[in-house]
């Protein structure tokens, strides 16, 4: 498969590559943001199987795959390690891309994420299923796909698989997340589809949560956005973009000591 790709500003030091999420591409993900994080660094934005302008295959949606994809367009440019920025799905395929290639990866941000389903609010996703395409007809969702892709009617497709991925979501277990090597900094919006005390708990297993002026500042961060839904946090860009510079720019190594189970 033949994974689209942008690159974008600078080319020294280590590049960010952003994951968007779910239906959405490069412009409804990192519009925004992509501009304000390419000023001082390489920014490399795919876009997944089936998404935006990278064609279909025979093959189902699964977040180990399209981390195997990142890790072959990675192989293809000669980059050995990059920092990856994913929203939403893009999100989980980073998470799996920490947890399964480590090697790979430097620093993680990771917006709107849960390691299992018990992160997600109760009954969000009941009724998924009963989504059509037709549904999603004039959403900014669906101009994008039809300016962008390949084969424009393939997107009820899209949303089939993607209603596939979300009746199996991802998950990890608490010893996965403990275990994650990468640095990483957690971004929710105080109205996500993903619970705080689920984000909270991400954080404690990844060293989080401790007096820091005692133990000095752990090297995963939280950062919750008020007045943010799971849609608003790629418009947050003004607030996220700082954020995420000065968090990359950072050259602490990871925690040594996590929390016991």
């Amino acid at each position: 498969m033949d994974i689209y790709h942008e690159e974008h500003g600078v080319a020294a030091g280590r590049p960010v590559l952003l994951i968007h999420g779910a239906l959405s591409g490069i412009g409804t993900s990192f519009g925004a943001i992509l501009p304000l994080l390419a000023r001082t660094r390489r920014v490399i934005a795919v876009e997944l199987q089936a998404h935006g302008r990278t064609p279909d295959i025979d093959r189902p949606f699964t977040v180990e795959s399209f981390a195997a994809d990142v890790v072959e367009l990675l192989d293809r440019l000669g980059i050995a390690t990059a920092d990856v920025f994913g929203w939403s799905m893009g999100a989980a395929v980073a998470l799996r891309l920490g947890t399964d290639h480590a090697d790979r990866v430097g620093r993680l941000v990771l917006a709107s994420v849960s390691f299992d389903e018990a992160g997600l609010h109760p009954g969000l996703l009941d009724g998924i299923q009963d989504l059509r395409p037709e549904h999603l007809h004039g959403s900014e969702l669906h101009d994008e796909y039809l300016r962008t892709a390949p084969d424009p009617a393939g997107f009820a497709t899209l949303v089939t698989k993607m209603k596939v991925l979300d009746a199996d979501l991802p998950r990890w277990t608490a010893a996965q997340i403990r275990a994650l090597a990468a640095p990483t900094l957690l971004v929710l919006g105080d109205a996500d589809i993903v619970r705080p005390e689920h984000a909270v708990e991400m954080f404690r297993l990844l060293g989080g949560g401790v007096a820091g002026d005692l133990t000095g500042l752990p090297a995963c961060r939280l950062a919750i956005l008020p007045g943010t839904t799971h849609t608003g946090v790629p418009q947050r860009a003004e607030w996220l973009a700082p954020m995420i510079d000065e968090f990359l720019d950072e050259s602490e190594p990871a925690c040594a000591v996590r929390p016991a189970a």
